[in-house]
């Protein structure tokens, strides 16, 4: 793991009877899973083939050597995936995906690197698939291991976690009481955040580049986790920028309030927004997320309710001079000079 991600020391893990939980587990009331997994069949739509899924659930002690087996399931491409908690108001999570399939080894490298705090956050899963075999293999938020094969592979996948010592079970957790409990569950950061540390949004950002994820949904339309179109809403969005002279470690952190009615027309607002800051040059968006309008900051509380054009509201800038001193960490809300309105 990269020395500047560093998971904190004060954290102590909870236990369920034997069963042992990630560390971002601070408080829970639910009763221990029963170890093992289920399996169950699933009919193939389309061009999908048939497969049967797999969940494994076993205590955390006993964990990577489950993993490592599963990620041996996949073919030499893969294409990763990345499920985390999002901040948009009008979505529970987010998903990226991966843009095209790469080799698993490049996958395999990062997964590694970061496998400690991907292990331990309980608002982020990760994992890959490939079409040629039909196989995914994904570690979710509570740290279940998913894999889904075609009907042929069962009997492999079934001597692999027997090998582990596992066996079918008819259910690991009390799907009932596991979600009456996920409104109660009390999780909480495993980054130590300390002398400007790298947050998950850091380390989301770290592997978006490196796997060419895009988040998974329709760029051109704007509408809520039920699939309502939402017309215009508020944007809120924060930006990576290098410094234009070519000096890589001086840039800004540009944060930027807009009205758009889809991903690529808020996006097209921020690229025309730069264009009128030549002194800096676009490097990455750090996050882009919609906010409901009674949560709009005091400096928007001007606008109308109803918006019906695109435009750009407020545009804050905050410069720094070396990536890794004191002001180089992205903020979490508008602050700070530079800011420029068009309202």
């Amino acid at each position: 793991m990269p020395d500047d991600f560093r998971l904190r020391q004060d954290l102590q893990r909870l236990t369920l009877g034997d069963y042992q939980l990630p560390l971002g587990v601070r408080e829970t009331k639910l009763k221990p899973p029963v170890q093992g997994y289920t399996v169950r069949f699933t009919e193939g739509v389309g061009d999908d083939p048939d497969t049967y899924l797999f969940h494994a659930v076993v205590s955390h002690d006993k964990l990577r050597p489950l993993v490592d087996a599963a990620f041996n399931l996949l073919p030499r491409e893969v294409t990763p995936v990345i499920e985390i908690g999002s901040r948009d108001a009008y979505r529970m999570t987010d998903v990226y995906l991966g843009e095209e399939p790469l080799p698993l080894v490049e996958f395999l490298r990062s997964w590694y690197e970061f496998e400690e705090i991907l292990l331990e956050d309980v608002t982020i899963g990760v994992g890959a698939n490939a079409e040629d075999p039909w196989v995914d293999v994904f570690i979710d938020t509570w740290k279940g291991v998913v894999i889904s094969v075609p009907v042929e592979l069962r009997d492999e996948v079934e001597r692999m976690l027997s090998g582990l010592g596992l066996s079918e079970v008819e259910a690991t957790w009390d799907e009932q009481e596991t979600l009456a409990d996920e409104e109660e569950l009390v999780s909480e950061s495993v980054l130590d955040l300390s002398e400007n540390g790298p947050d998950l949004e850091e380390l989301l950002l770290e592997l978006r580049e490196r796997w060419l994820l895009e988040l998974n949904i329709d760029r051109e339309t704007n509408v809520d986790e039920a699939g309502r179109h939402l017309g215009m809403t508020l944007w809120h969005a924060v930006v990576f920028a290098t410094s234009s002279d070519g000096d890589e470690a001086r840039g800004a952190n540009i944060v930027i309030w807009m009205t758009a009615g889809s991903l690529a027309q808020a996006e097209e607002l921020i690229e025309d927004a730069l264009l009128d800051r030549p002194e800096f040059v676009f490097e990455s968006i750090y996050t882009m997320d919609r906010v409901a309008y009674d949560d709009r900051p005091q400096s928007l509380s001007h606008l109308p309710h109803s918006r019906r054009r695109a435009a750009v509201h407020e545009m804050i800038i905050e410069q720094w001079g070396d990536r890794v001193g004191e002001g180089g960490k992205p903020p979490e809300a508008p602050g700070g000079g530079g800011g420029v309105g068009d309202n």
